[in-house]
């Protein structure tokens, strides 16, 4: 995409710059995962509040009790697996990406029994996993694929993305029935059509963006973070407007886990600072929330608009992090 001009750009995608973030009355609770070297990659919540996450380095799928505190974790059937992405299909069943050796499982959390199953040879790296009605879509970031998974067949179907490098990334579902992915290798988001697998790439007006993780809000717009230049961004496919905010933390924020919150604003990390933002919507202001051990990364975020509550894998420390909604 090219622009005669910088007005033109500016037109098309404006810039509204986030100066800084008022301290937030919201705090991040943390629950100590007790296994030694545990590394939460991320985490689900269920229908009933309990929460699962990935230990990436120890190979384990962790249960957390947060009306005890009680953690729980269960050994995946192959060693050195290295559990990635987790979600839970309709049905309960806590699925995960095996991305050291190219599989998906799924823990039953009745029984706490897992069964895995091997994806096609070209799938080496797993990465994100995406629950749509009775398959479970996943991405595949070093090889440049994404897929879908059949349950009840085994089948698995898988698609290249059209841009060679483009490191698909974070996955998510649109009202629209559409699936997004994140091109994390380049300046482009991916608009996947379910019913056959295609996928259209939008271009973002900036040539440094990289997105990362992304989610769908209620309208269809498209919201982003921009990992490798320090900006939340949005895209409405309706019509094709593009917006971006400076995140609080400047150009070495490194935005990265988003999600939704119940009660609208986009809560957001930066693995740069530190902190969760939480973005508003209608106002565009933000809250910084600061994680209170240092050294956190939340590489995604998990909602249970039930209980109100935002879930977060704090990776690089150890722990799982709440913040309670008020």
């Amino acid at each position: 995409m090219r622009f005669a001009n910088a007005r033109a750009l500016l037109a098309l995608f404006p810039v509204l710059g986030l100066i800084g973030a008022a301290t937030s009355p919201l705090a991040v609770v943390e629950y100590p995962i007790p296994r030694a070297g545990a590394f939460p990659h991320d985490p689900a919540v269920g229908k009933d509040g309990i929460v699962w996450y990935t230990d990436q380095q120890n190979s384990f799928i962790g249960r957390l009790d947060p009306s005890t505190g009680k953690i729980t974790d269960y050994a995946t059937p192959t060693p050195r697996s290295g559990p990635h992405g987790i979600v839970i299909a309709p049905d309960g069943g806590v699925w995960y990406t095996a991305q050291r050796v190219a599989k998906l499982g799924r823990l039953d959390p009745g029984t706490g029994k897992i069964e895995e199953f091997s994806l096609p040879a070209a799938a080496r790296d797993p990465h994100t996993p995406l629950a749509r009605k009775d398959e479970i879509w996943f991405t595949v970031q070093q090889s440049n694929l994404y897929g879908a998974f059949e349950p009840r067949t085994h089948k698995t179907r898988v698609w290249t993305v059209p841009t060679s490098r483009a490191l698909p990334y974070g996955m998510v579902n649109a009202p629209d029935g559409s699936i997004w992915v994140a091109l994390f290798g380049t300046n482009k988001l991916g608009r996947i059509n379910a019913a056959n697998g295609a996928l259209s790439e939008i271009t973002l007006p900036q040539g440094g963006a990289r997105p990362r993780r992304l989610v769908v809000d209620e309208s269809g717009v498209v919201w982003y973070s921009d990992f490798a230049r320090g900006y939340l961004g949005s895209y409405n496919p309706a019509n094709g407007a593009f917006k971006e905010w400076q995140s609080p933390g400047g150009s070495g924020s490194a935005p990265y886990g988003i999600a939704i919150a119940p009660d609208g604003r986009i809560f957001y990390d930066e693995a740069g600072t530190g902190n969760i933002i939480a973005f508003d919507r209608k106002t565009s202001k933000t809250e910084s929330i600061k994680i209170p051990t240092g050294g956190s990364i939340v590489r995604n975020v998990s909602v249970d608009s039930t209980r109100k509550r935002i879930w977060l894998a704090l990776s690089g420390v150890g722990r799982i992090g709440k913040i309670e909604l008020r």
